[in-house]
């Protein structure tokens, strides 16, 4: 059955900052990818992205202001858009080394202070990206984002006195309660990159009277990793389809809707909720690698599909944990 949906989009009348200049880093970093493997289309995404940044940063304004209830309650910009901004200049920098771009970024500044990265909020990223200028090439002109990324780890390390971030008994951390595995698998993200730098410059650092070295660092992320694959106190894999105990009745359509083969039958657009959405049967089909909303800070999780906070999957939970999973695979 053929569905219907709205399309929104930003215009200069419209703005939508924060969606553009996200979209600009992304078509940048892409660039940089393909760079070698396929100049030419390199060339395209770059100037792509030099395109659409040009346009967040004349046309400003948050997308959720322009769409109102199209986008919020559910994907409000709370953080604003000049951290996508500063992400986007970071990345068109990264891809171009182009003073007008150093410009932009140290005109975006780095007082922000975060401790959570997400799809929301990018500052803590763009520091850390930033942050490989000052350890890897030794350029004093980026040591503020140095000084930022650890002040981040700071808040981030569960002994730190400066620690802003609560960890379950089981080891998990746990910073918001709906999806808390998108903040886990962004944030170890992070974890797994400064760590790089940090051994590939033997770089320390100080929280309090702690000193934290790139192993301190490592250590966290794999904790995390390994929680999210099944060590963890209900020895449950938050991975659809890995290991032998995992979420059985996740919160996606296609996964509690039966095959055509079983079911040959129309099923309209609300049709999907009885008896499939209610049904306490496993969902018939495995969304294999998908990662789930994880558990509550009390290390339970409620087998409930109609629980999204916990039970619902997303590309910014599953997208994040590829660096990690990557960096320990080829890390062993």
């Amino acid at each position: 059955m053929d569905t219907a949906r709205t399309v929104y989009y930003v215009s200069s009348k419209n703005p939508g900052s924060d969606v553009a200049a996200e979209t600009a880093a992304a078509l940048a970093a892409a660039s940089i990818v393909f760079r070698k493997v396929d100049p030419s289309y390199s060339k395209l995404l770059l100037r792509t992205s030099q395109k659409v940044y040009q346009f967040a940063l004349q046309y400003q304004g948050s997308y959720s202001n322009s769409l109102g209830s199209a986008a919020c309650p559910f994907y409000c910009s709370y953080s604003g858009f000049k951290d996508e901004l500063l992400w986007g200049a970071a990345w068109l920098f990264r891809a171009t080394n182009a003073v007008y771009y150093y410009k932009l970024v140290k005109s975006l500044g780095a007082d922000d202070q975060p401790d959570i990265f997400s799809w929301d909020n990018k500052y803590a990223g763009a520091h850390v990206l930033l942050s490989k200028r000052a350890l890897l090439n030794g350029d004093k002109n980026f040591d503020q984002y140095r000084q930022e990324t650890d002040n981040f780890m700071c808040k981030i390390l569960p002994n730190s006195p400066s620690s802003t971030t609560q960890y379950t008994q089981g080891g998990l951390m746990f910073k918001l309660p709906e999806r808390n595995l998108q903040y886990v698998t962004a944030i170890t993200f992070l974890l797994t990159t400064y760590s790089k730098y940090m051994s590939a410059t033997k770089h320390t650092f100080n929280c309090g009277n702690i000193l934290v070295t790139p192993n301190t660092i490592r250590s966290i992320a794999k904790r995390q990793v390994d929680y999210i694959l099944g060590e963890n106190p209900l020895r449950m894999s938050y991975m659809v389809g890995y290991g032998p105990y995992f979420p059985k009745r996740i919160h996606h359509r296609g996964s509690s809707l039966p095959s055509l083969s079983v079911h040959p039958q129309t099923i309209g657009c609300d049709g999907g909720f009885n008896p499939f959405f209610h049904s306490m049967s496993p969902n018939p089909n495995i969304l294999v690698g998908a990662i789930v909303g994880g558990p509550n800070q009390n290390d339970g999780f409620p087998d409930d599909r109609g629980d999204y906070s916990h039970f619902e999957l997303a590309t910014y939970i599953n997208g994040a944990i590829v660096g990690p999973l990557a960096y320990f695979s080829g890390n062993k």
